[in-house]
Formats: structure tokens, sequence, C-alpha cells
């Protein structure tokens, strides 16, 4: 049978794009695969069609009351450390079977205190079609410094967009996920 190309998605190079599973489920399983003893309460996990973030809240370090701010914010980065090299192996074992269940890459972060820190995270190339007027965007951008890439600025927009757009980006989800649940409920075809 010859497949056309309206009948798979389509990915890079022409071949078939195959999209990841669900991970309807992934919030719970990495709730049971994490060490209780790692963070303070449940992790914040992320999931989008190419990676997980799981982000876990740690205790904060005993600083004497009258510790300056820098004090707090190098005690805040040891502790960060020292969660991160003495977790490696085991947030590796649970990236890897996370990866294979989700096919999706897994990254990492903790927050203490106002500390937060993402360890090595997933970027996934985007390819888009720009206007002149859009490209002349960019491009002030460069110039300017303010990026040093058409690519980079092209991020710095999106994160701008988010940073201002959240209530209506948050809005968005939540009626994607109500369509996402009537079509479940919906008949199979």
């Amino acid at each position: 049978m010859m497949m056309r190309r309206g009948d798979v998605p389509w990915g890079r190079g022409g071949g078939p794009r195959s999209e990841p599973p669900p991970a309807d489920d992934a919030t719970a399983w990495i709730g049971g695969a994490l060490p209780e003893t790692w963070f303070q309460g449940p992790a914040e996990v992320s999931i989008d069609r190419d990676e997980i973030l799981i982000v876990g809240r740690l205790s904060a370090p005993n600083l004497a009351e009258d510790a300056s701010d820098a004090d707090k914010a190098a005690a805040e980065q040891g502790r960060i450390a020292g969660f991160r090299e003495t977790t490696r192996d085991q947030r590796i074992g649970i990236a890897q079977q996370l990866e294979r269940r989700y096919r999706r890459k897994v990254a990492w972060g903790v927050q203490v205190g106002e500390t937060r820190e993402l360890f090595t995270t997933h970027s996934a190339p985007v390819m888009t079609r720009l206007r002149q007027a859009e490209r002349q965007v960019l491009d002030t951008l460069v110039d300017s410094g303010v990026a040093r890439s058409r690519s980079e600025a092209l991020a710095w927009c999106v994160a701008l967009v988010g940073q201002h757009a959240d209530t209506w980006l948050t809005e968005l989800r939540s009626a994607m996920e109500s369509v996402d649940e009537l079509r479940k409920r919906g008949p199979a075809v």
C-alpha cells in the first residue's frame, strides 16, 4: 500500500513523523518513581510533545537570621549543586525509563528559596517562514545586540509573548483540555 502525504503527518526529510504516545499518566508515574526524600511536596511536571520537565522544591539551607542576600544566594546554589551531584545516577535512570515510555526528552530542575535552576533542558528546532516585516523585527534585535542571531531573536520574542500573554495562554490550554476531554467521550472512529 502506498502512502500519500495527506495520510500521515510528515517530518523532516519527507518521511512519516510519529507523534509521541499520550502522557496523560506521566505526572502520576513520575510521582511514584521519585524518591520521597528528594523534594518538599510533589514535583512540578510540564509536558509537551518534545520534553518532560520535572522541577522539585528543595528545603532551604539553614542560615543565620542576619545572613546577607549574597550568602543566601550562595547557600541556595550550594544546595542545588549538592542535589544535582548526589542524585545524578538516579535521575538518569528515571529519565531513561521516562524516555522509553513516553518518547520524550527529560529535563530536571529544582527550586530553593528564590533560586530556580533547570538542568540540561531540551531545545527543539522550529522551522517557520517569515515575511520581510517580521524578518526586520528579528534583524533589529540582532543589530541592536539584544540577540546574537535571528534564531535567538525569535526565541526572545516567544519568551516575551509568553510573559505578557500568560493569562491568555493559560485559558487557551484549559480550553484545549476541555476539547480533548469531550473528544475522549465521543465515539471511537
